[in-house]
């Protein structure tokens, strides 16, 4: 048979093959198209989460690493110990007790400075030399913390690790001081389990949905951790810090200096959406340059992406159909219309009487149908875009009013510090660190003497600078990790985190004696009280607190002014 030419099909076909055609091709080209910036959106979207897997990984390091230094810092510091002599029985029940506290502290101990270790928990290791040892050189000058390393003074002396990988440390070290001079070293062993657990908590178990694993890399490169106990065997295999190359979910950045993503090759052959940020210390001997390195084979993370650009082609494949058999019956009904027209022509034309020519009016419906809907069309799409841009800019503007509303709301216009409210909620989290961690917290309340007298005497302008003063004179004398505030008119407040009452007693006093040295140009002379009051035990609260330090100042105040006086 022969085949039959595209002019020998009826109107109705050509129109139906032709739209047909031409609505499958624009719903295939839409479909691939869409499901494209669906699939590298999912991409970008499963590397970001990697990245915060990475980042908050990172954070919990750095915390850990911050709060062991501030262990052996603090247990440094317990001078009213040390005077008692390094191997006092009060100098052992306390390292025991920190290493209650601490379960991955695995040896806690003090060495003199001849690098003789005079107490240590369990007893190990005292009485053998520790001169060598980096942490004790370095811990003779300054609170220090050190890279990972294997255990080799107490590799023999400890029992087998449940995960049945050898024992590693982080070292912490810290001077031990009488007065000013150093007596000793206090160092912490912290075993490199605490890595294990953090990473786990951040993982969620390893199935076919969820590959991601976690690394950690030193700072020349060098795996220190990789999950499952691989460490041992990636380290002999030779894996290193893994280059980051571009790709189609890379970010920019050079790998290990900064956060990147990208899809890396790995010692193994396969191909892994890689997310690598850097460790940021939470103070300056924690600074190790750990790279925090988060994994996830690419056919997992972007089996996403690849499902939906499948399930687009299908949806777009039936559009395509579904457009034909509709494209089919639009054409039926004009090929109607034409038939009808040739026929009353033949008609007319072989003279039959009462022939007349039909009102065909579908092709001038269907133009101003679909000019119509153009028009409508047109008209919606712009005002939608107007509308949503008008929501968004309002939208910024309410979060920024909000911002600068809550900024306002916790900070005191005249000095610039923090106002009651503000300082309520640093009380409040501050006095759950220290139930948490059993860690001492004072209070400083401080108050201007005979502020009413300056008010009356030089103007409320000479007064409001005497409170900006006493505000710097806070600021400059304290440290950054403290908080002050004024609580209102002219009194002033200082929480002093990991400070015990006798600490906090002496900053009073030297805050106390600042004041009274300097000479405002106005007024003078200018002294002030203050009341030092602490936590007492874990039913404490910040009210109570206040209140005390609060009957403190007023003894001050009481006996004589300018100085300072200590909770009954």
């Amino acid at each position: 048979m022969r085949a039959r030419r595209f002019s020998d099909l009826s109107l109705r076909a050509q129109i139906a093959l032709v739209f047909g055609a031409i609505m499958a091709a624009l719903a295939v080209l839409l479909s691939l198209g869409f499901g494209e910036l669906i699939k590298l959106r999912n991409e970008r979207d499963a590397g970001a989460t990697l990245q915060r897997i990475a980042e908050n990984a990172g954070k919990l390091l750095a915390n850990g690493l911050l709060d062991r230094s501030r262990e052996a810092e603090v247990l440094a510091t317990a001078e009213v110990v040390w005077v008692k002599g390094l191997d006092a029985p009060e100098a052992h029940h306390m390292l025991s007790r920190s290493q209650a506290a601490q379960p991955n502290s695995v040896w806690i101990g003090v060495a003199d400075a001849e690098g003789i270790v005079r107490t240590a928990t369990g007893g190990l290791l005292v009485n053998q030399s520790v001169l060598e040892r980096p942490w004790f050189k370095a811990g003779l000058e300054k609170l220090y913390v050190g890279d990972v390393h294997p255990a080799k003074l107490l590799e023999q002396l400890l029992p087998p690790q449940a995960s049945g990988e050898p024992y590693r440390f982080v070292d912490f070290a810290a001077p031990i001081r009488i007065g000013p001079t150093t007596v000793g070293v206090l160092g912490i062993h912290g075993s490199w389990e605490w890595t294990r657990e953090v990473i786990e908590s951040l993982t969620p178990p390893r199935t076919d949905a969820a590959a991601v694993e976690l690394f950690v890399f030193d700072r020349a490169g060098q795996l220190i951790f990789a999950p499952d106990g691989q460490t041992q065997a990636l380290q002999a295999a030779g894996q290193r810090l893994p280059e980051a190359s571009p790709g189609p979910a890379s970010s920019t950045g050079v790998a290990g200096a900064q956060p990147s993503i990208a899809v890396v090759r790995w010692l193994d052959g396969r191909d892994y959406l890689t997310a690598t940020t850097p460790l940021q210390p939470r103070n300056t001997a924690s600074d190790l340059g750990w790279r925090i390195v988060a994994r996830e084979p690419v056919e997992v993370a972007f089996a996403e992406a690849g499902r939906t650009v499948r399930m687009a082609l299908a949806i777009g494949l039936t559009a395509a159909l579904l457009a034909a058999a509709l494209a089919w019956l639009a054409a039926r009904r004009l090929s109607d219309d034409l038939y009808a027209l040739a026929s009353a022509a033949s008609a007319v034309e072989a003279n039959t009487p009462g022939t007349r020519i039909p009102q065909a009016t579908s092709s001038r419906e269907v133009r101003k149908l679909a000019g119509a809907l153009r028009r409508m069309t047109h008209h919606l799409l712009t005002a939608r875009e107007a509308m949503e841009e008008k929501v968004r800019l309002r939208t910024l503007e309410l979060e920024a009013a909000n911002r600068a509303l809550d900024l306002q709301a916790r900070t005191d216009v005249l000095t610039g510090l923090l106002n009651r409210r503000g300082f309520e909620t640093q009380m409040a989290f501050a006095l759950a660190l220290a139930r948490r961690g059993a860690r001492p917290l004072s209070l400083i309340t401080v108050d201007v003497d005979h502020f009413k007298r300056v008010n009356d005497t030089f103007g409320h302008e000479a007064g409001d600078e005497v409170l900006r003063r006493l505000a710097r004179t806070l600021e400059v004398r304290l440290r950054n990790s403290d908080v002050v505030a004024r609580l209102g008119g002219e009194e002033f407040v200082a929480l002093l985190p990991d400070t015990d009452l006798t600490g906090a007693r002496a900053i009073a006093e030297s805050l106390v004696v600042a004041m009274a040295e300097q000479q405002d140009p106005v007024v003078g002379q200018i002294t002030v009280s203050a009341g030092v009051a602490s936590v007492r035990g874990p039913e404490d609260t910040s009210a109570s607190v206040l209140r005390r330090a609060d009957a403190a100042l007023y003894e001050a105040k009481g006996q004589g002014r300018n100085r300072v006086c200590v909770e009954a």
